[in-house]
């Protein structure tokens, strides 16, 4: 009797030790399913999507504001400003100096966009306000005087809507990351072009879900897109 109640008792022991140290482990893995944005700065963030994070006071606001229908910009505006896919965008408007540069003239409107009247278009905003000297790569457009027409090529652009693997998967980044480290220049807010405008401004970490498209890969044959019947 004395030896059943002795293994009776090492089992509730047993029993009683492995709930707490059962609750103790499940409350120290506990985590928030959100972590926010951290505004001090003090977490290191990947270079190539700092923009995004310095920038992230303005995400909720793109979530929130209306779409204006007759002022968007289309992606074929967004090419037109370029000499070839990747290039700086020229300045399609009149500059008051050749030495007007940077947060002089240039960042009063374009850091942080808005509609401006005279030309009945949004404002684009820079991904790198930090670079001020404007006019090292940013020119105004002279095609109508001291160019002439030449059989110089564009090059192709990627294709909207085509640039995910799968079906339903996040598109992959197809363009480099230099100086486009702020996400929401482009793709978010009453400046971006219609095609390319996400609908989830909010989520700020973007390179969670979307990778740049390294066409560095090992040859795995034939990929072909499942489609959706």
């Amino acid at each position: 009797m004395k030896k059943r109640l002795g293994i009776i008792s090492l089992f509730i022991v047993v029993f009683i030790a492995f709930i707490a140290i059962w609750n103790y482990s499940y409350y120290q893995g506990k985590e928030e399913a959100y972590i926010p944005v951290n505004s001090n700065k003090s977490t290191p963030s990947i270079p190539s999507e700092s923009g995004v994070f310095e920038r992230s006071e303005y995400a909720i606001d793109y979530a929130k504001m209306p779409i204006d229908e007759n002022h968007q910009r289309s992606i074929q505006n967004y090419y037109d400003n370029r000499a070839f896919y990747g290039a700086p965008p020229s300045i399609p408007h009149e500059v008051n100096s050749d030495r007007n540069m940077g947060d002089n003239s240039c960042l009063k409107c374009h850091e942080n966009g808005g509609y401006v009247e005279k030309y009945k278009a949004y404002t684009p905003v820079t991904p790198h306000p930090e670079k001020i000297n404007c006019r090292q790569c940013h020119v105004p457009q002279k095609t109508q005087t001291l160019f002439k027409a030449t059989n110089f090529e564009r090059g192709t652009t990627p294709m909207v809507g085509a640039n995910n693997a799968l079906d339903g998967s996040p598109p992959v980044i197809p363009h480099d990351l230099q100086l486009r480290e702020n996400c929401l220049a482009c793709h978010a807010g009453p400046s971006a072009p219609k095609e390319i405008r996400v609908t989830h401004p909010e989520r700020i970490n973007c390179r969670q879900c979307h990778v740049p498209n390294n066409k560095v890969t090992v040859d795995v044959g034939d990929f072909i897109r499942k489609t959706v019947k």
